[in-house]
């Protein structure tokens, strides 16, 4: 009896499980999560972590103070204003960008790039991708490429570093690739693309005109390869025109990733409200070396740009604009910190302000350079160089239309193009124009600084400065490279040189 009642029992318990596997596998999967990753929605993801990704330590702190945008009387805070050393700023572009963009363009080209149909959304995101990794390759030099962002894909924890030669190379045919393949005749990501809408014709002058940018970038290093590829990009077609300028648009709220990052990440961490210009957290405050420039030229983007706190609103009248000199430490009273020029709130440091990727303003500058050069002759580095100008004052327009600057005539007459000058007095004049016509993209203007070492800007010699004086040429590794992929970085070092602030990359030697 025993016997038959313990076999009864296990006759019940095994019909129940078999009952209860019948509908195991529907009743254990999540209904609020997907088998197969939407393209559509990572692609996007990846566009907004592409430029939200720790702008204010690099682009405010880092790049902007060595270039003499902005300074602050802090020392903690000072990395780029005074040529310190804090892990925490110059690893952060790194750290973050790999687990966000990086992976995240990656995870979308493997899901497209089997697909024919497929074959405008995995070529814009092959162009997004070159736009992610030459901003991390300009501001490290050699980095993980080839095998990055393949641990989920391929269990590969621990990627080998390529040299920006073999990067920089491979990103320029990635872009003569990919915009060769867009057909204006196929489907595109549409609105999940935040940049252009899936526009194809956009994408294409987009992309060229990366490849202008990415091809100047080699003139020190293989004149002979800049031309091939300047030329090439020139061919192809670049955005001439306002209205394919490529924006990042959005809107204040209700998340933060829906703001502008240059307005809530400097906004959230030092330009807090309240401050009203007297109690700012880290002590930044737009630089002398820049307002200085601004107001000696008459240059009308001035008050666009940069505004003085007087009680609760920024006055952004010319005459009362003042920079905070690079390099001090002695913190001015708050009634003196209110003082000196801050970046507008109501327009480069607005939540729902556009971001400018890539505009004409640049472009014609760089054709500007390529006609002084001698590599394009359809139009004079003069008239390339007013164009950039123009270009330049009516695109303050996208903070709204009363900020659009119709008349460049009195600025060009005041501060004309030096025609017969020589190619170094012509460069010096296209680049510094550079450095004011890209402000708020401090990376760009820290990359293009190096290549062309205009503007000339006079270095603080701060005590106990890591540089010697000099301007750094580059970010240092992030420490947790050291203990988690030490063999890799060890070899991208001897390779590259010294993992130090003075240690040239490839391009800037």
């Amino acid at each position: 009896m025993k016997k038959t009642s313990i076999l009864y029992i296990a006759g019940i318990l095994l019909g129940s499980m078999t009952a209860c596997t019948k509908d195991f596998e529907e009743i254990n999967t999540n209904p609020n999560s997907v088998e197969v990753a939407n393209p559509n929605f990572i692609f996007s993801q990846s566009q907004l972590d592409g430029l939200n990704n720790n702008y204010f330590f690099t682009n405010v702190l880092e790049c902007g103070g060595m270039l003499q945008h902005y300074a602050t009387y802090k020392e903690a805070s000072g990395v780029g204003d005074k040529y310190l050393s804090n892990e925490v700023y110059y690893s952060a572009y790194f750290n973050r960008g790999y687990p966000t963009a990086v992976n995240e363009i990656q995870t979308v080209i493997n899901l497209l790039q089997n697909n024919p149909l497929d074959s405008n959304r995995l070529n814009i995101a092959r162009i997004w991708k070159v736009y992610i990794y030459h901003r991390m390759t300009d501001l490290y030099g050699d980095v993980p490429y080839t095998e990055a962002a393949k641990a989920y894909s391929n269990e590969h924890f621990l990627p080998k570093y390529d040299s920006q030669e073999f990067i920089y190379k491979d990103l320029l045919k990635e872009l003569d690739e990919a915009a060769t393949a867009l057909d204006p005749a196929k489907t595109s990501f549409g609105k999940a693309d935040l940049i252009y809408d899936g526009n194809i014709p956009k994408w294409k002058k987009f992309s060229y005109s990366l490849m202008l940018r990415l091809g100047l970038r080699l003139t020190k290093v293989d004149p002979a390869l800049a031309k091939t590829w300047v030329t090439k990009a020139i061919a192809g077609g670049v955005i001439v025109n306002g209205t394919d300028n490529a924006l990042m648009k959005y809107t204040d709220g209700p998340n933060d990733f829906n703001r502008n990052p240059a307005g809530i990440d400097s906004r959230s961490i030092d330009f807090t409200k309240d401050s009203f210009g007297q109690k700012n957290v880290e002590g930044g405050k737009l630089a002398k070396t820049f307002i200085d420039v601004l107001k000696a030229t008459a240059d009308p983007r001035i008050s666009v740009y940069s505004g003085v706190w007087q009680g609760t609103t920024q006055n952004t009248a010319a005459d009362v604009q003042k920079g905070f000199p690079n390099g001090l430490k002695t913190p001015p009273t708050a009634i003196e910190q209110a003082t000196f020029s801050e970046p507008n709130q109501g327009t480069v440091f607005r939540y729902d302000a556009p971001l400018v990727i890539l505009s004409n303003a640049e472009t014609n500058l760089y054709l500007a350079e390529a006609a002084a050069r001698g590599w394009y002759t359809a139009e004079t580095d003069k008239d390339l160089y007013e164009k950039g100008v123009k270009a330049s004052f009516l695109n303050m327009g996208i903070y709204g239309a009363t900020y659009a600057i119709t008349d460049a005539t009195p600025y060009l007459t005041a501060n004309p193009f030096n025609a017969a000058g020589t190619f170094e007095q012509k460069m010096n004049q296209i680049h510094s124009q550079i450095w004011v016509a890209l402000f708020v993209d401090e990376q760009e203007i820290y990359s293009n600084w190096r290549r062309t070492g205009y503007p000339a800007l006079v270095p603080v010699n701060f005590p106990g400065n890591v540089t010697n004086g000099t301007i750094p040429r580059r970010l240092r590794y992030p420490v947790s490279e050291y203990s988690v992929n030490s063999a890799n970085l060890a070899e991208a070092i001897k390779r590259q040189g010294a993992d130090t602030f003075t240690t040239r990359t490839w391009w800037d030697k």
